[in-house]
């Protein structure tokens, strides 16, 4: 193991000002920066030589506010080794005790999340090196507004190879959210000023509309998706996930998907479209983009938070082409990251890591719904959470009693605008196999006891 080079105390900025002789001065500013705990216990301060030449002293004034600190017990020395800090806040005494951290949940059925532990370490290092070890250098500096070209050309040709859609061009974003918040602003600079959105929904994204200056309205959904025919009226952009709707888990029909596009070309107006959890569908075939049925309606929002991480900050979204030049193509991620994705789609590592997860998430599905025995569940055929309902039980309460027990899940009306009929919704794709038939015997138990309360 590195050992950790952070406790060097070589880079401290220290006070000098203030009465007095130099060696007084900084015997008085090092004082202080131990105290404070600027230098922890055990900090290595540079050799008296380097840090009389870093400050223009004398070494004399180095040695002398060293061996008064030493007499004072803040800092210890020993022939042959650095002079290190002794003192720390344990030293003056009892400490007041800092607030406890929240005790996170045991297990975290909460949706959002894939598998953490599958993420694919060794081929993204691998892309990551390759890039390290290729890239002119050119590609190091501010990253293209849009997106990197490389990535931009691999990402279309594989959204049109596995996704239907048909896209010329795509831009690079740092997910969904960031993609949605830009389009947003550009429908309001052009005079759109409403927008629908499927109810219940992702309120993380109707937040981000609000803040653009939007006015959102709920479209309830149904077991065709969205109700097209309930879109209101001055609406003239819809936000809708068509390939697996969240959180219910319905799949938009064809008649549907026709219904939205006539509603479209009637006002005019604009479907964003964000394909969630596409690529994930294990009880029926997979569903193309809407995009790719009318690209000059549709705006296509995609990223790998829900396929490899969120953590690496990657998403996309494609634009009709009369949109192009209104929405803002900057920021955008790190260049290095971008060339590292469009590697990995390069190679194939995207397709076999999808088609793995696949299939690990088809067996914890199965096994769970298996573990919830009777319990009534819906939007199990794709995705990566379903949903429970429990009619005549408070879903806030199980939620709090399963919280009691260690078991993390959320609410239905947590995506709601309005409640409405009580229910759960639990993600299984962070889901470690070994914790399926504990988590469903809390969530039972919890159950049980919300209904008897």
């Amino acid at each position: 193991m590195t050992k950790s080079q952070t406790n060097l105390a070589w880079d401290v900025l220290l006070d000098l000002s203030g009465p007095g002789p130099r060696h007084e001065r900084l015997t008085r500013a090092l004082r202080t920066v131990i105290r404070e705990g600027t230098l922890g216990s055990g900090a290595a301060l540079p050799p008296s030589r380097t840090l009389a030449a870093d400050l223009g002293f004398s070494r004399w004034v180095i040695t002398q506010a060293y061996e008064q600190l030493i007499a004072e017990g803040y800092l210890a020395a020993r022939t042959g080794s650095a002079t290190v800090v002794r003192w720390s806040t344990s030293s003056a005494g009892p400490a007041q005790a800092l607030p406890r951290k929240a005790t996170p949940p045991e297990i975290d059925l909460a949706p959002g999340l894939p598998d953490l532990r599958h993420f694919p370490r060794q081929r993204w290092a691998e892309a990551v090196r390759e890039v390290l070890a290729n890239a002119p250098h050119g590609e190091f500096g501010y990253p293209v507004p849009g997106g990197h070209p490389r990535l931009r050309a691999v990402l279309a040709d594989h959204l049109r190879r596995c996704r239907g859609a048909v896209v010329e061009d795509v831009r690079i974003s740092s997910g969904v959210t960031d993609g949605f918040g830009r389009v947003c602003r550009a429908l309001r600079a052009a005079g759109i000023t409403r927008i629908a959105a499927e109810e219940p929904g992702w309120l993380t994204l109707r937040r981000v509309a609000t803040r653009a200056g939007l006015e959102v309205v709920g479209v309830p959904v149904d077991e065709d998706g969205l109700r097209v025919d309930e879109i209101p009226a001055g609406a003239r952009a819809v936000l809708v996930t068509p390939a697996h709707q969240f959180p219910t888990g319905t799949v938009l029909s064809p008649a549907r998907r026709a219904g939205l596009l006539s509603w479209a070309r009637d006002v005019d107006g604009v479907i964003v479209e964000d394909d969630y959890d596409a690529e994930f569908r294990y009880d029926r075939r997979p569903v193309g983009t809407v995009q790719g049925m009318d690209p000059a309606r549709v705006v296509l929002l995609g990223s790998v938070s829900k396929t490899l991480s969120p953590a690496l900050g990657l998403g996309w979204y494609a634009l009709p082409p009369q949109w192009t030049e209104l929405v803002d193509p900057s920021p955008t991620p790190p260049a290095l990251e971008q060339l590292a994705f469009a590697a990995f789609l390069e190679h194939g590592s995207y397709d076999r890591h999808l088609r793995a997860a696949r299939r690990r998430y088809r067996a914890r599905r199965d096994a769970l719904v298996c573990a919830l025995g009777p319990l009534p569940v819906s939007g199990i055929a794709a995705g990566l959470h379903l949903v429970l309902d429990l009619p005549g039980v408070r879903a806030a309460e199980v939620v709090r009693r399963a919280a009691v027990k260690g078991l993390r899940v959320a609410d239905l009306d947590d995506y709601r605008a309005t409640p409405r009929t009580p229910g759960i919704v639990l993600g299984y794709g962070n889901l470690a196999d070994g914790s399926v038939g504990t988590a469903a015997r809390l969530l039972i138990e919890a159950i049980g006891e919300a209904s008897r309360g």
